[in-house]
């Protein structure tokens, strides 16, 4: 039964502008995002992917929503899940400027109970992969650069 729900919220010392990019552009992403490239038109129903190296479909889904600058929702599927699913899970990132900082905060829901790692020194399970990636996303942000001990 798909019907839990991952919620993570950072903050980041940049603009709503600057994180919204990151987010929606693939040279970005290929840096904080395990060197995952995004692609998509970002027309709502079209296809949002994330390529790995040597342009291997590592996730793919539909756009369902897109407001510059404050909201991104997409589904989220992975083509070797082998979970049982009643519908695709959701990754929505909102987008919250305060000041000359940026709350982002990402959910990720009707998730199953094997998208969770009980092991905490690990990147496998959204619970541990989520937080790594929202870390190396604030410090490239933030610095210019990833963090060393988390680069793709």
């Amino acid at each position: 039964m798909s019907n839990k729900t991952y919620e993570y919220n950072t903050y980041i010392a940049s603009t709503s502008e600057r994180v919204w990019t990151a987010l929606t552009t693939s040279s970005d992403t290929a840096v904080y995002f395990f060197g995952r490239k995004l692609h998509s038109s970002w027309i709502v129903g079209e296809k949002v992917t994330f390529l790995r190296d040597l342009d291997e479909l590592d996730v793919v889904g539909d756009l369902i929503e897109f407001k510059p600058y404050e909201k991104i929702s997409y589904t989220w599927t992975v083509p070797e899940d082998t979970s049982i699913r009643n519908q695709p899970s959701i990754v929505t990132f909102l987008i919250k400027q305060l000041e000359g900082t940026v709350k982002l905060t990402l959910i990720h829901s009707n998730l199953v109970e094997t998208d969770f790692a009980e092991a905490s020194d690990t990147f496998a399970g959204l619970n541990n992969g989520w937080p790594a990636i929202l870390s190396n996303l604030k410090s490239y942000l933030e610095t210019g650069k990833p963090l060393q001990a988390i680069k793709a």
